[in-house]
């Protein structure tokens, strides 16, 4: 099992540069970063200053939409990407979030995100292509420098028709199930009903999103965890039904948090347990941290990326990453 960062692109450029290369030197195998349109610094301006600041990290969006840019403008910017860092880009890819509402726009359907990455993929390959998409067209679009190679397609999901989609087309899934067991198993069931209505060998390569803090000051970790916990009920209910969240409180929660960052849903994320919070993000110290790295490893998760938040997000990062390495390093022996 691999492991990841995820990061906002907020840090001032030399900030994140330092940063970058601290995450590099501490073993991490992946650094993904956000699209938040305005909540954050240009996702591929800073992508190409990771690229620069680093030598092994392999990079990606987490994620960008098929709605605020044209399938074509990404592919684009994704190749440039994949020449800068020599071969180290994945485009992670999505139906957008709510953020997009501040844009006076939607999620995407699943069938303009699915035509996207043809369209995207056709395009790498250097070919004229004409289609009509769902919320788009091409005319005789081509591009004038083709992509290297087959860049990877990860596609973000939680709902039961996106993880059969990513089953079907993805190279890779970014999967934002939360941390307890039974959710993930759940995901990886549909994943993988895609995967054999496609006809695959294999499934896609799977990275779960872990977002929280590790700190052993339990109610700081839990104050960096309860917002991204109250994403869960806005956007995927399933799981926290899952977790043990009553349809009543789920409910709530999504009457009292509807739109914006996850960020801004303190108010809603107040009305959650402490025990659920726990199991959809990280909540806690270096015990908590690795019983949900163990269940990973268990599930067959490909990699596992950190996406700090709270007081002191690259401590959270290097407890982490100490938790990870005794974890995956004890499986490597025995």
């Amino acid at each position: 099992m691999l492991s990841g960062v995820a990061l906002q692109p907020v840090d001032p450029p030399r900030e994140f540069e330092g940063a970058v290369e601290d995450i590099e030197r501490a073993g991490f195998d992946e650094l993904w970063l956000t699209d938040s349109s305005l909540h954050a610094r240009n996702v591929y301006a800073y992508l190409a200053l990771a690229s620069r600041h680093s030598s092994t990290l392999r990079l990606g969006t987490a994620v960008t939409n098929p709605v605020t840019r044209h399938p074509a403008v990404t592919a684009t910017a994704a190749a440039t990407i994949d020449e800068i860092s020599e071969g180290r880009f994945s485009l992670g890819i999505g139906a957008g979030d709510r953020p997009l509402l501040a844009l006076g726009s939607k999620p995407a359907t699943l069938a303009r995100l699915e035509s996207s990455i043809d369209a995207i993929r056709q395009l790498w390959t250097g070919e004229h292509v004409t289609l009509e998409g769902a919320g788009f067209s091409l005319d005789d679009a081509h591009m004038r420098v083709a992509a290297d190679r087959d860049i990877p397609i990860y596609i973000s999901c939680s709902g039961p028709k996106t993880l059969e989609l990513a089953g079907r087309v993805a190279d890779g899934v970014i999967l934002l199930a939360g941390l307890h067991p039974e959710g993930l198993q759940w995901a990886l069931d549909h994943i993988d009903r895609g995967v054999d209505a496609a006809g695959r060998s294999k499934r896609p390569k799977i990275t779960v999103f872990a977002y929280g803090a590790v700190d052993e000051d339990e109610e700081a970790a839990l104050a960096a965890g309860r917002t991204i916990a109250a994403w869960f009920p806005q956007t995927a209910p399933g799981y926290c039904e899952m977790a043990g969240l009553s349809r009543e409180l789920i409910d709530k929660v999504r009457t009292m948090y509807v739109g914006g960052e996850f960020q801004e849903a303190e108010e809603a994320a107040r009305l959650l347990p402490d025990e659920f919070v726990h199991r959809m993000a990280l909540a806690g110290g270096e015990d908590r941290a690795r019983a949900h790295i163990e269940n990973m490893l268990d599930l067959g998760i490909d990699c596992i990326t950190v996406f700090p938040l709270g007081e002191d997000r690259f401590a959270t990062m290097r407890s982490f990453k100490g938790v990870f390495d005794q974890v995956v390093g004890a499986t490597r022996v025995s």
